[in-house]
């Protein structure tokens, strides 16, 4: 029997309209583009407002129907949807459900997963093994999350920080050798719940007056203790997947760091030799969306990716939970575009609205 990997054949993406820059921020609370540019890289975020959609369900529903758009699967042709979010709408039902009942997949099976920021990772290698499973056709792996709603806009140190965002990806079957998901290195060590939790809301400590009153339902971080962690893990994570596959920045096409901060991606980059040109970044304007970082990130790369590129992800969240994973393109995004959209707003060769209109799907 040949054997069967999973690979990536399409990608979706959604962000809300609203951007709210620094310079609005620094109305909202303490602080100025010049701080949060210096210590986080942050210039712009996209923030989901209640009369645009309710929850996290809505921006991933968004960006599965997108996604099958583009690979022309039907709905009854998905077998299963697996979600990667700290922000469920619900305790219950999961988001994965409410995502297929949205679109009318009668067939597909659902489940979220919660691995904060590494939660992505995670639910790629669990769509995988699925397909590897040799039972299944089309797994589609979201990740996402609505940060705002679990953010603190009086907290000067968390608030830049955070952007909503969902993108989505689609697994299918490959017996082509060396293509698709290829190795992955996954870790959790559970000593990471004081410098980077939200205290009150889960069964520990329900909601309750005082709770609300005390700023528990929002981010807690100590951000010099998580960039430590951070930059340490997912230099460690990188260096197993290349150790182990003979991968160097001479044949490593992208890095995909989570995008949390400018000054981690440019660490763990130079810990492995790639120059930007080979790194992907959109942290400075989608800051942090948690587990919707690497998917968004191959959503606005996609023109560049070429058949037989290789990737490395990694991603580093609350837990803590880290990893790295290695995977070899299998399409040509677009054969014609050297550069995406997001490269033309970044270099201001598009307007805030025409970025927004991208990014909301709408031509």
């Amino acid at each position: 029997m040949e054997k069967i990997n999973a690979k990536i054949t399409g990608i979706g993406g959604y962000v809300p309209d609203y951007i709210l820059d620094n310079e609005e921020m620094s109305r909202i609370v303490d602080t100025s583009d010049e701080w949060i540019m210096q210590r986080i890289g942050v210039k712009t975020r996209h923030i989901l407002k209640p009369e645009q959609g309710s929850g996290t369900s809505y921006m991933m529903t968004r960006a599965v129907k997108q996604l099958l758009e583009k690979t022309g699967v039907k709905p009854d042709e998905v077998d299963a949807v697996i979600c990667a979010t700290t922000t469920p709408d619900y305790h219950f039902p999961s988001t994965a459900s409410l995502v297929i009942g949205n679109l009318g997949m009668k067939k597909a099976f659902g489940f979220d997963m919660e691995a904060a920021c590494a939660g992505f990772l995670y639910g790629l290698e669990t769509g995988a093994n699925f397909i590897r499973s040799g039972r299944y056709q089309h797994i589609i792996v979201c990740g996402g999350d609505h940060m705002s709603s679990m953010t603190n806009y009086e907290d000067r140190n968390t608030c830049p920080i955070f952007g909503d965002g969902a993108a989505c990806v689609m697994l299918e079957p490959t017996t082509e050798e060396e293509l698709g998901l290829l190795d992955g290195a996954y870790y959790t060590d559970g000593q990471g719940y004081q410098p980077l939790h939200m205290a009150a809301g889960g069964s520990a400590k329900m909601p309750s007056h005082e709770s609300v009153d005390a700023r528990e339902h929002f981010v807690y971080q100590e951000g010099r203790t998580v960039y430590k962690h951070a930059v340490l893990n997912m230099c460690t994570a990188v260096d197993t997947i290349c150790s182990r596959n003979g991968l160097t920045s001479d044949n490593i096409r992208f890095l995909v760091p989570h995008q949390a901060n400018i000054n981690i991606e440019e660490s763990v980059a130079k810990r492995v030799g790639l120059d930007t040109d080979h790194v992907m970044v959109n942290v400075d304007h989608m800051a942090n969306t948690s587990g919707g970082t690497l998917p968004l990130a191959l959503w606005e790369y996609e023109p560049q990716l070429k058949k037989g590129d290789k990737i490395v992800f990694t991603a580093f969240g609350a837990g803590f939970t880290w990893g790295a994973s290695y995977l070899v393109w299998a399409y040509d995004g677009a054969a014609e575009a050297a550069k995406s959209p997001a490269r033309f707003y970044k270099e201001g060769q598009i307007s805030r609205q025409e970025w927004a209109d991208y990014c909301a799907g709408r031509e």
